[in-house]
């Protein structure tokens, strides 16, 4: 389908946040694995995280949804795939590396599997790290991709992992670190980006009851020789269960930031709520980047004041620690006055899409001055009317739509914004961007 505007009207207003996927995520495999009966509120039921919910019933949590919460009855850590046939995550790479791991503590075999677009997303490294901790986890089709079989047992131990590829594969550790036999010693090797996102894993793991024993080692004997000397992360998770608990979703930075970007853009106030100031995101960077550009930002403690005359200015930015923003400020470089240098984002290669490179291409169909580099992006404000492709990806489409506050732009794929923000189009309207989608 195409996301096409069908109307601006004054643009300003009231509207909340959606809820956060990454904690959403982590909410219903916590409560999956804890003793006892939780109730998550303020949920988000996007494609994403029903895969979640979806893999969390077939190893035997028992999850049911009210108008009220989503109460999730758990498995205490003793998990057993009642599935017989491979488990389809559809698109969500969130839900098959963190549940990889927890896999493992099911007494049967668990097959996890997805989409074309799932399947091309690499799993090698997560996979390694698991084999000193006695998980056995192999790609059927022997290309470190999906699907993947994982077989039970999980001695724990010692292991290591790059910090530099995805955060969701020491969360994926972290999680399930508690439940296995032994305990968990993780060291996580230079260079460790996206710390927020683990940050965010640790949070909620404390919510749940278990405790995390963080520090650093300058030297580790079980590094390679280009480590020694290295400050070197240390995360020892020791054997202990996840206790049930009543936990509220926060909103989502990530999700927000196209409601704090349209502002920015075309000018106008407006009010977020559900955006707390002391939330472990890494996605709230967004509002200091806003700020650099121009806009006029206020923060309270459960929300967040935008209020901006348009004129964008460009900025030098690294998002090495946010990088799901990549897209989101290459459409505020492309609408702002000047060069904007976007850096630190190579791990952004292997989300949804190889997104430097979509972006690129995509902002090229619209006549964007840019340079690709590996690590990230030049690009100079300019852009004119066309039609780009979302490749499958939402943070492509919500943030492509955008640049229909001044140009003509059409989506063609434009609906998979599902995936993390399903009223999308309700909560832009509410600020006066008015879009539709229309069959092809």
């Amino acid at each position: 389908m195409i996301l096409k505007v069908k109307n601006i009207s004054q643009i300003g207003g009231v509207v909340k946040a959606p809820p956060s996927k990454s904690y959403s995520h982590r909410a219903v495999i916590l409560a999956s694995l804890a003793k006892g009966t939780s109730k998550l509120y303020d949920m988000l039921y996007s494609e994403d995280t029903l895969a979640s919910i979806r893999v969390c019933k077939a190893l035997g949590a028992k999850i049911s949804r009210t108008d009220g919460c989503l109460e999730v009855i758990g498995t205490g850590g003793k998990l057993h795939n009642s599935s017989a046939d491979e488990i389809d995550l559809a698109n969500s790479g969130t839900t098959l590396r963190l549940m990889t791991s927890v896999s493992a503590l099911s007494d049967n075999e668990v097959i996890l599997t997805g989409d074309e677009s799932l399947q091309t997303r690499p799993m090698g490294l997560l996979m390694d790290a698991l084999v000193p901790l006695g998980v056995e986890a192999k790609s059927l089709k022997g290309n470190d991709r999906a699907p993947i079989l994982i077989r039970p047992g999980y001695a724990g131990g010692e292991t290591n992992i790059m910090g530099n590829v995805s955060s969701q594969f020491i969360s994926s550790i972290l999680i399930s670190s508690p439940l296995s036999k032994n305990g968990v010693k993780l060291y996580v090797l230079p260079e460790f980006k996206s710390r927020p996102y683990v940050n965010m894993t640790l949070d909620i793991m404390r919510k749940f009851g278990v405790k995390t024993l963080k520090g650093y080692y300058l030297k580790h004997e079980n590094c390679d020789k280009e480590y020694q000397g290295c400050k070197i992360d240390e995360f020892i998770v020791r054997k202990q269960d996840y206790i049930a608990c009543d936990y509220t979703v926060e909103g989502d930075y990530s999700s927000a930031s196209y409601l704090l970007a349209l502002i920015a853009i075309n000018g106008g106030k407006a009010k977020i709520k559900n955006l707390f100031r002391n939330s472990k995101q890494g996605d709230k960077y967004i509002l200091d980047i806003l700020q650099n550009m121009g806009a006029t930002v206020v923060r309270g403690e459960d929300y967040v004041e935008i209020a901006s005359e348009g004129n964008l200015k460009a900025i030098d930015v690294d998002l090495s620690n946010a990088p799901d923003l990549l897209i989101t400020v290459a459409v505020l470089a492309a609408m702002a006055e000047g060069t904007t240098n976007i850096t630190g984002v190579a791990h952004a290669r292997v989300k949804e899409t190889d997104r430097i490179d979509t972006t690129c291409r995509e902002l090229e169909k619209l006549g964007c001055e840019l340079t690709e580099r590996e690590d990230g992006m030049s690009i100079t404000g300019g852009v004119s009317s066309g039609v780009v492709d979302s490749h499958g990806d939402h943070r492509l489409a919500m943030a492509f739509s955008l640049i229909g506050l001044r140009n003509e732009i059409e989506i063609t794929n434009g609906e998979v914004f599902d995936v993390s923000f399903p009223n999308f189009i309700e909560a832009m309207a509410e600020l006066g961007f008015e879009l539709e989608l229309k069959n092809e």
